[in-house]
């Protein structure tokens, strides 16, 4: 199914633990602690403003190379300094203006809030987490409203992500009242700057923050998008069919709701396709988008190869980037808005699946759970896209029958749409390659896998695409 993996990292690694002690000694203990020597009890601001800078400096270099101590130092260094008025503004303010304008590099090098939350979360910590949430906050307070692409402001919103400290204060000032010790802050300081600033480049899948530039309405008054839009009204009756798929305890009434919802996405994917083209040229007025979606561990494989699934039988494309934990998927607005839903919600209901069937032991008593779920959640992703291809083909069909003569163009209409996301996904991604995903060898678990997506769910491949 689907494909699989390059490496995406153009920087350094991003863990504390990569890279050996010696490779650290150059930036270690002794080097931070000659600058904690070198500082006055009360530091001359001239002095401290250039020392700051060499310091932070040294602490992500140290972070480079797995070196803890020399970090550590470096934090208690900053910590003993914050002592002083005069001093702490100083490096507050370095600080803070260092993490924004790594946040706005991250912008450049194709990174969305949602991106940099999610990989915050799966390589630092929750803490860490949030902090890196009211960066995003600061730098994006930078530009007009009207000026950033909706997209982002609906991650915003799903971040909860406000700044919520008055003008007046620093955000790192902010934090410290709310009780954190500053040898704890700025630990966390370091270590959050030191991700953004190392973050690899990704595709630019949106407008830049600050350049986006709204659209005129036409005269016809269709509106003035450059795609059309996606019909919340069905997005919401989508929506409120997964619900029901993911709350029922009754594989028979999931599967009924969850076919239903694809039947409904799938119908209205085509209405849009037939939209974008009615000015008489495939794809006129409408293009692929891009979309990341988080896929985490354990069981990252058979996710990924849900997510590849759900976005094939959509007429979608998907690259994972395994080490950053998220799939990209390629289509049009309105296909991706459905492999988003549909994805989250049979993600749902597979693991509910997963974990009813209990866990499993060999005949010496040993545990083969692992290995079990494994190979039910392939099993179950593989059988999943093959019943989504199924309700999408006959939603083709009876479009086509529905528009009578008209139908006759609808088939090569829909395939020239996926050769276009194909030759998208070739543009954005030039070194992609196949490569098939360890599926599990648990006979019983593939069986089970099976007849559970037989009674209730939806997903497709075996090879997924991967950056």
């Amino acid at each position: 199914m689907g494909k699989s993996s390059r490496k995406r990292r153009d920087g350094q690694g991003v863990r504390r633990g990569a890279g050996s002690r010696s490779q650290g000694d150059a930036f270690g203990p002794g080097r931070a602690r000659s600058a904690m020597g070198d500082m006055p009890s009360a530091p001359d601001p001239e002095g401290l403003a250039a020392l700051v800078p060499q310091l932070v400096n040294d602490g992500l270099m140290a972070l480079d190379r797995g070196n803890g101590a020399a970090a550590d130092d470096v934090a208690v260094a900053f910590a003993q300094v914050c002592a002083v008025p005069v001093a702490r503004r100083i490096v507050v303010t370095h600080l803070g203006t260092a993490l924004t304008d790594a946040t706005t590099e991250a912008w450049q090098r194709g990174w969305q809030p949602a991106d940099v939350h999610r990989y915050t979360g799966r390589v630092l910590g929750t803490a860490e987490q949030a902090l890196a949430v009211d960066v995003m906050s600061l730098e994006l307070q930078r530009y007009a409203t009207a000026t950033v692409d909706p997209r982002w402001l609906g991650q915003l919103d799903e971040l909860d992500a406000r700044v919520w400290w008055a003008p007046s204060q620093t955000l790192l000032d902010a934090h410290r009242e709310r009780g954190l010790d500053w040898l704890t802050l700025l630990t966390r300081t370091l270590s959050v700057l030191h991700l953004l600033v190392r973050l690899p480049r990704l595709e630019l899948l949106t407008p830049l923050p600050g350049t986006v530039v709204a659209p005129r309405s036409p005269k016809d008054g269709s509106g003035g998008a450059d795609h059309p839009a996606v019909d919340e009204r069905i997005l919401s009756r989508v929506r409120q069919l997964l619900a029901k798929a993911e709350s029922t305890t009754f594989e028979a009434e999931a599967e009924t709701f969850t076919a239903g919802a694809q039947a409904l996405m799938a119908r209205h994917s085509i209405d849009a396709a037939l939209l974008a083209a009615s000015d008489g040229s495939p794809g006129a007025g409408d293009a692929p988008q891009g979309r990341r979606i988080g896929i985490d561990n354990p069981y990252d494989g058979p996710k990924a190869m849900l997510l590849n699934a759900v976005a094939a039988a959509n007429r979608c494309s998907m690259v994972w980037s395994r080490e950053l934990g998220f799939g990209t998927v390629v289509g049009f607005e309105a296909d991706l808005e459905s492999v988003e839903l549909l994805f989250t919600s049979l993600l749902v209901q597979a693991t509910r699946a997963v974990t009813s069937a209990g866990s499993r032991t060999d005949v010496y008593g040993r545990s083969r759970t692992r290995p079990f779920r494994q190979s039910f959640l392939s099993a179950y992703a593989h059988r999943i896209g093959e019943r989504l291809e199924q309700v999408m083909a006959e939603e083709v069909d009876a479009a086509a029958a529905a528009d009578g003569g008209g139908g006759r163009e609808l088939v090569p209409l829909l395939t020239a749409r996926t050769e276009e996301v194909k030759r998208v996904v070739e543009d954005w991604f030039p070194t992609v390659r196949n490569q098939t995903v360890r599926t599990g060898r648990d006979a019983e678990g593939w069986h089970s896998g099976r007849a559970a997506a037989d009674r209730a769910h939806l997903g497709a491949g075996d090879e997924i695409g991967s950056a």
